[in-house]
């Protein structure tokens, strides 16, 4: 009698047990691990059907099912340190911003240097002393610790008289949070470097370049590296840290590969690229990594790590065929009737792929990502119709019954597809 587990929970939970009369590991000496109680009930359903197929004793059992404990996926203490981390975090870099001129440069440093290093050595004492893995309290250090370390970048160039509102400085901030991210597994910090990664290359493409298919093919690049990353980290041999990590770039891949077309399908695009090195780099970067997610995968992966290039390349089309706009209360040319009707096929594509992936990867926060983006576009693709034929509050009672009805639609499709893909072979 054979079962198969759910991806999600085969990666969240570790079943292998230790020979009888070994020594325990260091995940059972650091205490239970949290487990949703949607994967406990799971787990207990697989125990009971192992138990009676003889493939573990009572004893085992016991054994394993003791190894977690029950939690909500938000608590409020979670919460509460997250926003807690967040507000110190900024405050402590809004301080640098003010200069600080009660303090000569080299005190203000070095004040600066001492807070992050406090930071990211109370971390890692926590982390050794909470016996809880993926504790919200190391998480909020660490994520303090990676916000902090923007107070030194800050620091640092107030000190060499670099101005403060250049997007060079973001970069800085976002690669340090990475690498300290990936250095200590930690998710919080994880968060911080991707939202700074993506803002820099986003604020340095729109105020380099200045043209919408440049800033298109930067949402498109990272879309292509976030969900490739996604790909690579669940796929990884060593699972135990990383599929946390898996999901934040699947998240980043979704929404700028969203955004991507949302961006796209608005007839602001003149057709003309511009490139630069940060750009083209992004774009290599992100096709190598679109590449070995491909490589790595099978089946349905294969076509998750490659969804970024195809939505890149569908962005692409619909920027460079822009027709042009008429002005309100001028007739509607059959190529921009065209061009939009293309751009919601594109656009619904591409969101029942992103809720595809957020059923079969069990994250269900990508699924209503899909229906919420597909209700919003929509219904801003529809303003273009209505406004040509009708003005005032009727216009937004239009729009809002075309929000409300394609939402409902959407939502009625992601169930069809839920129950479609749950019975399926993943």
């Amino acid at each position: 009698m054979a079962h198969r587990s759910p991806d999600r929970h085969a990666e969240d939970m570790s079943t292998d047990l230790p020979p009888p009369g070994s020594p325990p590991d260091a995940r059972q000496r650091r205490g239970p691990t949290p487990a949703t109680p949607g994967q406990l009930a799971w787990l207990g359903h697989e125990v009971a059907a192992w138990r009676a197929d003889g493939i573990l004793t009572d004893e085992q059992a016991t054994l394993l099912l003791g190894r977690y404990h029950p939690v909500r996926r938000l608590e409020l203490s979670r919460i509460a340190l997250w926003l807690g981390a967040g507000f110190v975090g900024i405050g402590i870099i809004w301080l640098v911003a003010a200069n600080l001129d009660q303090l000569p440069p080299l005190a203000r440093f070095g004040a600066v240097v001492l807070l992050w290093l406090g930071s990211v050595v109370a971390a890692e004492v926590l982390d050794h002393r909470v016996r809880t893995r993926r504790s919200p309290v190391v998480g909020a250090a660490r994520g303090l610790a990676g916000l902090l370390y923007g107070a030194v970048v800050m620091q640092a160039a107030q000190s060499l008289q670099v101005p403060a509102y250049d997007a060079t400085l973001v970069g800085i901030w976002a690669a340090g949070a990475l690498l300290y991210a990936y250095a200590v597994r930690g998710v919080a910090p994880l968060v911080v470097g991707v939202l700074l990664a993506s803002g820099w290359l986003l604020w340095h493409t729109g105020e380099s370049l200045q043209r919408q298919p440049s800033f298109v093919l930067a949402l498109g690049a990272l879309a292509m590296a976030g969900l490739a990353l996604g790909r690579l980290h669940d796929s990884a041999a060593d699972r135990a840290g990383w599929s946390h990590f898996g999901t934040v770039w699947r998240f980043l891949g979704a929404v700028t590969g969203l955004a991507a077309l949302f961006v796209a399908a608005l007839p602001w695009g003149d057709g003309d690229t511009r490139y630069d090195a940060w750009l083209v780099g992004a774009l290599v970067v992100a096709a190598l990594l679109a590449g070995a997610g491909a490589l790595r995968s099978t089946g349905a992966g294969r076509l998750e790590a490659a969804g970024g290039v195809v939505i890149l390349a569908l962005a692409m089309v619909l920027t460079w065929w822009s027709p042009e706009t008429p002005d309100v209360g001028d007739q509607i040319s059959a190529a921009a009737w065209l061009h939009a009707i293309v751009a919601i096929v594109f656009f619904v594509a591409a969101a029942a792929g992103v809720a595809a992936i957020g059923v079969l990867r069990d994250e269900a926060a990508l699924t209503w990502i899909g229906v919420a983006a597909l209700a919003l576009f929509t219904t801003v693709q529809s303003f273009a119709v209505f406004a040509q034929v009708i003005t005032g509050a009727w216009l937004f009672v239009a729009l809002g019954l075309v929000f409300a009805g394609t939402g409902w639609i959407a939502d009625r499709a992601r169930r069809e597809m839920v129950e479609a893909l749950e019975g399926a072979d993943r």
